[in-house]
């Protein structure tokens, strides 16, 4: 083979290098960037996304569009992020149900809508308990009172959740197991509309996120029981854990920003810059404060070493849940 031969065969293996690899986008953004929410809006994730979102305009120059993807619990939304092109328009903010999805799918036999090693984490903003709440007017003022009422009259109440094996459906699982006692699930299409089926009647408890409930436990429409966290809440001084009530159960609802697995360096590191803005902005501080979740940041490295072991506590909770039609 001639030297230019070589040299000819040596520049089209570089050009194709180049066109696959993920290439830096020193422009990035020159226009909009989409953040999908796999759930409802009035939900966790859509409470924190909307003013990160706000503030990740400010700090990128550009628009960052809220695009409410739901369905499947969030695979739907997730799935869609996950096959978005790897160039930093699109992000997404969702809740520690990323991790317990992919598992359910296997228990379930279905193919996953996608895998955790298709996302990189950019930055966690909540990491809140759960908190068990019920309606004002309902018999129940202890948690003692709930779980002793349940244990009599087994599978007479209901609770309500974001879908199955979501981050409303496993933790009230985890709270029966610990505690003995049977109610029966009833899922819905996310947070929003669970709390709403509480409010009206249509079920008996749900195990939400603070941000979601808190202004409902202010105004006196609805009862916080009990909470999945190991330290007291600031939002509900007075609300015991169950730990407390001696049921060694634990659970947080974190929210977070990822990206495609395949995002070039360059624009993961403006993200994370910008989240880190973003987390510190008085008004997202104001926003999320106010609906009873504070801020529990983690950049990126911080984060990717807790997600690697809440996934794997959650996965070992799901496959103790076993199959749910």
């Amino acid at each position: 083979m001639t030297r230019r031969a070589i040299c000819a065969g040596l520049c089209l293996a570089a050009l194709a290098t180049v066109a696959t690899a993920p290439r830096a986008q020193t422009g990035w953004p020159d226009r909009p960037i989409t953040m999908i929410v796999p759930f409802p809006p009035g939900g966790v994730a859509d409470t924190v996304a909307r003013p990160v979102a706000e503030a990740l305009s400010r700090e990128l120059h550009q628009p960052v569009v809220v695009d409410n993807k739901v369905g499947a619990g969030g695979a739907v939304g997730m799935g869609v992020a996950a096959r978005a092109a790897a160039d930093g328009y699109t992000v997404l903010m969702t809740l520690s149900s990323i991790s317990i999805l992919p598992e359910a799918d296997h228990i379930l036999g279905r193919k996953p809508a996608y895998a955790l090693s298709q996302f990189k984490p950019i930055a966690r903003f909540t990491a809140d308990p759960t908190v068990l709440v019920v309606r004002a007017d309902a018999p129940w003022k202890t948690l003692a009172e709930f779980v002793a009422d349940a244990k009599k009259k087994p599978g007479a109440y209901n609770y309500g959740s974001s879908g199955n094996y979501g981050t409303m459906h496993v933790p009230m699982e985890m709270l029966k197991a610990s505690a003995g006692f049977r109610m029966t699930h009833i899922p819905y299409t996310g947070a929003g509309p669970a709390v709403l089926a509480l409010l009206s009647g249509q079920v008996d408890a749900v195990a939400s996120g603070p941000s979601t409930v808190a202004q409902q436990i202010k105004s006196g429409k609805l009862r916080a029981l009990a909470h999945w966290g190991t330290q007291p809440l600031t939002s509900l001084p007075d609300v015991p854990s169950l730990k407390q009530a001696g049921y060694a159960v634990s659970f947080a609802q974190w929210s977070a920003l990822f990206v495609p697995a395949g995002t070039p360096d360059d624009i993961v590191a403006k993200l994370r810059a910008a989240a880190r803005k973003a987390a510190a902005d008085p008004a997202v501080l104001a926003s999320i404060q106010r609906a009873g979740s504070p801020i529990e940041y983690l950049d990126a490295p911080e984060f990717q070493a807790y997600w690697d072991t809440d996934a794997r506590q959650m996965i070992e909770a799901v496959r103790k849940i076993g199959k749910v039609e």
